[in-house]
């Protein structure tokens, strides 16, 4: 699985490509949208923000999933948004604005995990890679 220095340095890499490109290349990436999702540190209350793709839209509601590669241990940002779920997304590299992460109930993720896994095999080899439920999380505009 990958450690954290590979996730950061993957993160640090795309945000290189985005900025090299003048913001052209990067916001797109297998078949999925770009964004950047802002949240707050559970423990050290800064401001933390990481590229995740969103394999799944609804209107202005955004799916992004919690896979961490098929790890075992959930991702930071994950542990972030749950504990305070108030966020703050770019999308293709647009304004941030401000959303409110939820996290799929099970019968949401029954409905929607195979949508999912159908359009992006990926998700689907990850989940077979930890005894985890990867979940998905709903970013939603706040009301």
């Amino acid at each position: 699985m990958p450690s954290d220095f590979v996730l950061k340095a993957m993160n640090g890499i795309h945000r290189g490509m985005l900025k090299l490109s003048g913001g052209k290349l990067g916001w797109e990436m297998s078949r999925m949208p770009v964004l950047e999702l802002t949240t707050t540190g559970r423990k050290s209350g800064a401001r933390r923000t990481v590229m995740l793709t969103s394999p799944w839209q609804d209107g202005d509601t955004l799916v992004v999933v919690a896979s961490r590669g098929g790890d075992d241990k959930a991702p930071a940002w994950f542990l972030n948004l749950s504990a305070n779920p108030e966020v703050e997304v770019a999308l293709k590299g647009g304004a941030s604005r401000p959303m409110r992460a939820r996290v799929a109930s099970a019968a949401e993720r029954a409905e929607l995990w195979p949508k999912v896994t159908a359009e992006h095999r990926n998700y689907a080899g990850y989940q077979t890679k930890t005894s985890r439920e990867i979940p998905l999380v709903f970013l939603e505009p706040k009301a």
